[in-house]
């Protein structure tokens, strides 16, 4: 049961990674995002090695420095031993002297060469770091086309959606108003004409009264 839950989640977990995938592959600024994450990192540990390697530079200079005041410490006391004849410390100081001489050597060519490293790892940090700052200003610029690309969709969405609506509007309510106008027109009409007609027969009798007369 244990490892049915487990192929169960596993392939959950997969279809969900691939749902993702797809999505950023659909996202140009998602897929670049990604990628500034990853670089962003990498450049990082670049930069961590670098620090590094300038205090490895350091360590080997000073002690370069240490074994070449050794050296010269063992030469200076062979030659006191050589002159006072102690032949076993004479020749102690000049071993001493030939070892610290060759460490000094190998310090010194480990310090050339901790050098010479660290130029290719600065050369290799700032082409890092310029194409990192590039890629900020490829996200930026695509961020830009997508904000004008999504107005332009938005603006002739709204316009094609009312293109024809605050006509149909207008139309609609020109109509309603004109009907509105006759309905009052017809009602008034009807509600004066008795009155009218009975002002128009007084009238005429009056009229007639007068003629007779």
């Amino acid at each position: 049961m244990g490892n049915l839950f487990t192929r169960m989640k596993d392939s959950i977990t997969a279809d969900l990674h691939e749902v993702l995938d797809q999505k950023e592959q659909k996202n140009p600024i998602s897929m670049l995002n990604h990628y500034l994450r990853e670089s962003e990192k990498e450049t990082e540990k670049v930069r961590k090695l670098v620090e590094r390697q300038y205090r490895l530079k350091d360590e080997f200079a000073r002690e370069y420095q240490k074994a070449q005041e050794m050296a010269e410490k063992r030469r200076g006391q062979a030659e006191i031993a050589g002159k006072a004849q102690e032949t076993e410390m004479y020749e102690f100081a000049m071993k001493e002297q030939e070892e610290y001489e060759n460490r000094a050597q190998r310090l010194e060519s480990a310090r050339q060469e901790a050098i010479e490293q660290l130029e290719s790892l600065e050369r290799k940090y700032e082409q890092m770091k310029h194409k990192l700052k590039d890629m900020h200003l490829k996200r930026m610029e695509l961020m830009g086309r997508e904000n004008i690309a999504r107005a332009h969709h938005r603006m002739n969405q709204v316009m094609e959606d009312t293109a024809d609506k605050p006509y149909s509007k207008f139309s609609e309510m020109e109509r309603y108003m004109e009907d509105l106008e006759y309905k009052v027109n017809s009602s008034h009409y009807r509600n004066t004409f008795d009155s009218k007609i009975s002002q128009i027969e007084k009238d005429m009798k009056d009229t007639e009264e007068v003629t007779a007369k």
